[in-house]
Order: C-alpha cells, then structure tokens, then sequence
C-alpha cells in the first residue's frame, strides 16, 4: 500500500518499508511471508504500518486518519512514554479486532517450576502434589475501556484453566481444581460465568486442555492411562474425547509419555504437542502432530527432531493448515519461552521453517544439532499462551521485567508488543470472547467393536527416504515390528544413562522393548501388515539377513479398524513424494500377519534371551581370570544395577548402538548390527565359535534394538541404587570408604562391573583391597548380603521376581482406568452413554 491509499506522509526505513510496500495489502486479512519475515524500522514505523493495514481492513470502523496525524506529531516530539501510550489507544483500545467484543483472560500465580513443561497439575498422589499452589479465577477485559470484571471465581485455594469459548459464544469449557486435596476436571460455564456444570470427576486423575469440536463433543487431555515419563518420575497425559456432557470418555491418542495444548486447525484436524521418544535423547523430543478428532491419522507436523526449541508447544493455527503460531520452550522449564511462526510448507524440522520469532534474536538459535534444548531458558522476558487474532495480530502472555507474572500482550508482524493488561498475581490464557466460524466435522472412522482391536500399516517403498543413502532397491527385504511400552511406575533412586532412568532400565536409553514379528517387503519396496490396535510401535527395515537397515526413533499406532500409511522410511514430508506407477505389490494381497519372535511376544530381557549364549559359548575365554576376559568379560553375573557381560559389552565398545542418541535422524546403516564389531566378529568366524542361525539373529536382534537390558520398569529395590541394587546407599558409601571405589550410578566409557552377586570373591572392588584382610573382609561381607537378598528377594532379571508394593498399586489403578476405558467401548459400542462414576446423570 503506498502514501496514494490514505493522502498522508508515510516513511518507513530501510528493509522493512520495502517489505510493507512489497505486501501490497488488501482488505481481507491474509499471511504475507514479507511481513513475517520483515525487521527494523522505528517504533514510529511500526504503529503507522499497524495503523495503515487496519484501516485498510476496517475502513470506517477504525479512525486511521486521526491516528496516522497524531503519530506524526508525536514523531517529531520524540516521547517515548507518550508514543507507547498512543500505541496502546491506536492498536488496543481503538483495534476493532480486540475492542468489539470482551476479551477472556484468566488470573493466577504462575506454577511453581518442575522437572519439565508439561508438568503443572501436581496431581494428588503424585510425586510433585506439594507444588500446588495457586488461585485463580476468569475474568472480562473491555479494551476499549480498560474497564475489567470478575466472571467466575472458585474460591480459595481453587483455580481454573485452559479455556475455550464455544464457536457460538454462548459457553466456555475449562479445567478447575477446587483446592490441593483435589484434581483438576473439565467443567462448562454460560459466557456470563453462570450455569456452571462439571462433566468429569475420576479420583486421581486430571483432566486438563478442553477444547470444543465442531460437532459439539469435547477434546481434552488427560492422566487417564496412568503413566510416567521415561527419563524421570512425572505422569503423562493422552488425548481423550467427550459427549458435551461428558459422556463416553474414551482415549483417541496412546504416544507413550506426553499430549497436550490441542486445538483445532483450519481443515477440522486437531493439532497438539506430543512428547515421546524411542531411542533418542529426552530433552528435544517434543514437538508438534496433528490426528483427525476421533483419533485416528496421528502425523508429525513440525519440530520432532529440532534440538533447539526443545519443547515445541501450545501452538495456534493461522488460517490456513502449514502456518501456526507456537511456544518454542525448553525442556526443563514452564510452558513459555519464546513465540515462534512456522511454515510446515519448508520443511518439518530446523530454522528454514521459522519465519520469525519473539525475541527476534531467538531464530539464531534453532537448529537440528547439538543438544541445546533448554535454549530458552535464558529469554528474561518470555512468551506463553499466543492466539491469532488473524493472520497479522496476536493476543499472548508476556513475562513482566523481572518478575514471574505475565501480562497480556498484542503483538502483530510489524513488530509491535503492546501492553493490554496486567494485573496480580498474573494474566494468562487471552482470548476473545466471540462468536467464531467451526472447521468442518469430520467423521467417526474407528471401530469400537474391540478395545484391542487390530488396524492396517502399508508402506508404499521403504526404500525412499530422507537417510537411506547406500540403500540399494530390493535391498530391504522385511519390517521389524517392536512395541515400545508405557511405563507404568517409577523407583525413588536411578541410573544415569542420558537422563535419569527410575529404575535402570538401560546402559544409556530408557525403554524396554517387545518384538511382535517381522514382515515380508516386496521386490517394490511396499509392505503391507496388520498390527494390535491403541499399541506404541515402530519399525526396522532388515535386509535378507535380518539386519537393520535403519530404524524409526519415534512411534506410530493405530486405532482399531484404522489404515495408516506412509510413502517411505523418514520420507520427505513437504517434497515432491515419487508416485507408485502401479498398486504397490503388497496392496494386492491380504496384510502379513505377525509371527512374533521365537515365540509369543514378550518383554525383552537381556539375561533370559541373550546371556545363555554367551554363557554357551563365550564365557569358556570371556570370564574373570581369562586373558580374553580382561579384554571382554561376557560372564552373565550381576552387578550393582546390570551384569558384567552387559556392562561391557557397552563400555568397552563391542556394540555400536544409538543409547538414546541424538535429535538428528541417522543414516542408514550408521548404527545396529551392521557397524557392530561383536556381530562383524561372529559372522565373520571367532575361534571355533559356532552359533546356529538362531543364536546369532538373537544377537543380531538384540544389537538392532539398541541393546536393551532389562524387560520390565517395576523393581524390587525402589530406595536403592537404579531401583535394582540389593544394597542401600549407606552400604555402599560403606564400601567406598572401605576400597576407595565408588559404584556407579551413571554409565561412562571404559567402566567395567565392580561387584559380583554371583561369585563374591571375584569383584573387581576388591581388588584394592587385596592386601587389608579386615577390609577385603568387611566388603565382601557386604557383597554377600547382597548375594542372601537377591536369593530372598530376587530382582527383575532374575526368575521368581516380585515388584515393590507401590509397583503393584500403580499396575492396579492401571488395571481399574483399563477396566474404565473398556466400559466406555462397550457403551458406545452398543449405542448408551456411561459417565464418570460419581457423576449424577
């Protein structure tokens, strides 16, 4: 738009003039990537781009002429509190886009800091319960006026969060929390804060993130199916589903840690960020899907493998489907951090797709390497709770200087952060409360007949892919299909692989594993097979001798009755995707079926499906008081948390596994089996070594799963060392003072085993010991305790294992929400509506 449009003066500087005039801005509100991507020019250049293109789009209703010959008089006085005053009247009070209808915030203390950002519901039961510790209420904002009023407040000790207005404005849901003894449930109110009704009430359970659906039923997330995270003790929320009236709560996503801050795109599809990782680090791994309301298509959308923002959250479409609005947060922090726009049309990771960020200086620090992922933490004035008011303007929560309460803010991509309002203890959630347009309904696809239920994976070539350099066609010959379970429960002590693991469960990753079969790839690369419904899987491409190619890091599953496809293995998402000339060949035959492995499907367990081999063939050389065992000791006894053979196995470079590797996705061939050197040795010929074929794709598989140790996360020494150690802290503090050894609690290079339950005699802490008879005495005394409890109370890589009591508590309430979740399939199934119990219908 030039100076003909409006006959004032208008001088913008530099780049950003020329990027507001290339807009060519028209009457309706549309994304314009020059603008996005705009920086520079004065505060005074800002207001008048602000000012031209919203009297541009509201012609009489906005007084641009007045403002535009005010601003100039302030130009040339050069105040600055009073430019920044005019900017609250020409862009807040006097912006129609706020000022025609009553803005939603809520007030609250910000929540106490945690292990990471998705916890804030200090749930009751719960290891962080005590953090709660807030009191909130919503309240009305007339930003013509400035005048505000209370909506609805709890009371004491109670709060309210996550609204959102219905499309016709008439009620609002949220979640409310009625006080520290309480949990928070999804309530609905009239817009005038009366009519208040709750509609969900499971004990123990939170209930948070409502949003409403084009057809009327609520979307939330939920503690519903009881889990915990990976890398430490927090519990995890899923996507559910409600009637309006909270009928028939059923779970639409199953990703085995976090999903939360849904809302609904342009095209009726929900977008949410998902934390979850399979063999990769904890703290880059949350980033931004996308799944049709009744659970079914769950995608990537952006930011899964972008280390720096390591948390991507509580993002907010534009108006059209690849543009959005977001946190980009840290991982160990509140939800805030900087705000960033993302295109997905440039790609689904790293800086391309950021078109600009709040900080501007923020956008130099996104990338896709390193492990920069509490990159925000440092921002002293941080973001949190953005909403488009359309393409070009912005409502959020802003970090008052210097302290912890949020204001809200307008902000536009001219550059402009203007203050709206604040006020003690803090204002979050901003919204307009108006009547808006729904994105159309989509329809219910998934089959409620059974809860585990079977759904389709097809995959048109494995072969295309964005890291499948040195793959030739015809080289993948099968998929290795392997869940990745929830965890269900925590010990109060871990081991330090890449974060902390409670219990040990690894040498560097968090997850135990269960292989549920192969599957045959056709000669074009396609495959077709059916696999268990609501099941948290990924999958391998082997070559014809069962070794991995390259391996998913990340989970997909389906619903039942679902079909789930993809082009091919880490395919270019926004590229041009090579089309199939003709049906792929496994599409013309019925799905494979899943053989499982050498059995039933099971947990794997490194002592019960690895070590017998070992024990078999190696452990003749590999042993304590063998030279070859100095070098690799593969005797099976068990350590403080693992075992020597496993122990070194990892620390002496025998495999070459990704642990809980990097954010970055791996080329083919870069890890498993094939780089290995115990798998290059065996195949090759060690000795007179001679494995059959089975014991060798034992091995094979065990390396391609990135080595896992052992089977289950409950434990049966939760106060002790990696929740598996038979001797307590005290003790073994005892043992160093005694043999100047300190027992690891965390993996390193070159560390080998220091104790043996099975040998005593032969631990490697004694050694230093070795000519003080009282205190050699004294430790092995203490090694042999260790030796009678594991007898008494075996461990979990030990046949006749039990978990700790509170393990079989939480696999209880498990079991009950499970039971819960099957009497809402039957209902629905049936055609009734069940209701949380307690509930009054």
């Amino acid at each position: 738009m030039g100076e003909e449009g409006n006959g004032m003066k208008m001088i913008l500087s530099g780049a950003f003039a020329a990027g507001i005039m290339a807009a060519g801005l028209a009457a309706e509100v549309r994304f314009d990537f020059e603008i996005a991507q705009a920086s520079g020019g004065t505060a005074a250049d800002k207001l008048r781009a602000a000012i031209l293109e919203l009297g541009r789009q509201f012609g009489a209703d906005y007084p641009e002429k007045a403002f535009l010959e005010r601003l100039d008089k302030l130009e040339a006085g050069d105040d600055e509190a009073e430019l920044e005053a005019f900017g609250r009247a020409a862009l807040v009070a006097g912006n129609p886009l706020l000022a025609a209808q009553p803005l939603l915030f809520v007030t609250r203390k910000q929540y106490r800091p945690d292990h990471h950002n998705t916890e804030t519901m200090f749930q009751t039961g719960e290891i962080n319960t005590g953090s709660y510790d807030t009191e909130g209420a919503f309240k009305v904002l007339d930003a013509k006026s400035g005048a505000v009023k209370t909506l609805f407040a709890p009371g004491v000790g109670a709060t309210v969060r996550d609204p959102d207005v219905s499309f016709d404005a008439k009620r609002i849901v949220f979640s409310m929390r009625k006080g520290k003894d309480d949990d928070y449930h999804i309530y609905t109110m009239s817009a005038d804060g009366s009519d208040v009704r709750q509609l969900t009430a499971a004990p123990g359970v939170s209930d948070i993130d409502p949003i409403w659906l084009p057809d009327g039923d609520i979307l939330f997330s939920a503690t519903r199916e009881p889990k915990y995270c990976m890398c430490n003790r927090h519990i995890m929320c899923n996507l559910y589903r409600m009637k309006p009236d909270g009928a028939n709560i059923h779970q639409i996503g199953k990703s085995t840690l976090f999903e939360g801050h849904a809302t609904l795109m342009p095209d009726g599809r929900v977008l949410y960020d998902r934390w979850e990782y399979v063999d990769r680090n904890f703290g880059d791994a949350q980033g931004l899907w996308t799944c049709y309301p009744d659970g079914i298509g769950h995608a990537l959308y952006w930011g899964n493998n972008t280390t720096s923002p390591g948390g991507v959250i509580d993002a907010r479409t534009l108006s059209q489907t690849h543009l959005a609005i977001a946190i980009l947060g840290s991982c160990h922090d509140r939800p805030w951090g900087a705000l960033g726009l993302i295109d997905r049309s440039r790609g689904v990771d790293g800086r391309t797709p950021i078109l600009r960020t709040w900080p501007a200086d923020f956008i130099n620090r996104v990338t896709t390497v390193g492990q920069d992922f509490d990159s925000t933490r440092s921002i002293p004035r941080k973001y949190e709770d953005p909403v488009p008011l359309d393409d070009r303007h912005f409502l959020c929560a802003k970090q008052r200087a210097k302290s912890e309460e949020m204001e809200v803010y307008y902000l536009d991509l001219y550059g402009n952060e203007v203050l709206v309002h604040a006020e003690a203890p803090g204002c979050y959630d901003p919204m307009p409360l108006k009547t808006r347009t729904p994105p159309p309904a989509h329809p219910q696809r998934r089959n409620f007949s059974d809860p585990k239920g079977t759904g389709m994976f097809y995959v048109q070539n494995v072969h295309i892919g964005t890291h499948m350099q040195g793959v030739k066609p015809g080289a993948v010959k099968y998929l290795r299909v392997i869940e990745s379970p929830e965890k269900r429960t925590w010990s109060g002590r871990g081991w330090f692989g890449q974060g902390e693991q409670a219990p040990g469960m690894n040498w560097h990753n968090f997850e135990n594993k269960r292989i549920l079969g192969t599957v045959p790839v056709e000669e074009d690369g396609s495959a077709y097979f059916e696999a268990p419904a609501s099941t948290f899987l990924f999958f391998q491409a082997l070559d014809e001798n069962g070794m991995m190619v390259q391996s998913m890091r990340s989970g997909a599953y389906v619903q039942p009755g679902e079909n789930y496809g993809c082009v091919g293995c880490h395919e270019n998402r926004v590229g041009d995707i090579p089309q199939a000339k003709t049906k792929p060949t496994a599409m013309r035959r019925e799905a494979s079926k899943l053989n499982g492995w050498y059995g039933s499907p099971r947990l794997f367990s490194f002592q019960m499906e690895i070590q017998p081999i070992f024990d078999k063939h190696c452990v003749s050389c590999h042993d304590y008081g063998k030279k070859a065992g100095e070098k690799l000791n593969l005797a099976g006894d068990r350590d403080a948390v693992f075992s020597t053979s496993y122990v070194d196995l990892w620390s002496q470079g025998a495999i070459t596994c990704v642990g809980a590797g990097p954010a970055e996705i791996q080329q083919a061939y870069s890890w498993g089996s094939h780089p290995s050197k115990l798998i290059q040795k065996l195949r090759s010929g060690h000795s007179d070594v001679k494995l059959c074929a089975e014991e060798l794709d034992r091995l094979i598989t065990w390396v391609d799963i990135n080595a896992p140790y052992y089977p289950c996360y409950e434990c049966a020494y939760p106060r002790n060392l990696g929740g598996r150690c038979p001797l307590t802290a005290e003790e073994l503090n005892r043992l160093k003072a005694l043999t100047g050894v300190q027992v690891a609690n965390s993996h390193g290079a070159k560390q080998r085993a220091t104790m043996s339950f099975a040998r005593p005699v032969l631990s490697r802490i004694l050694t230093s010991v070795a000519t003080n008879a009282a205190a050699k005495a004294e430790a092995l005394a203490l090694i042999q305790e260790g030796v009678r409890r594991l007898k008494e109370k075996p461990r979990a890589d030990m046949h006749g294992f039990v978990p700790a009591a509170k393990d079989l508590a939480r696999e209880a309430k498990y079991q009950v929400r499970l039971a819960e979740e099957r009497r809402v399939y039957e209902a629905i199934r049936v055609g009734k509506r069940v209701y949380d119990v307690g509930l009054m219908r």
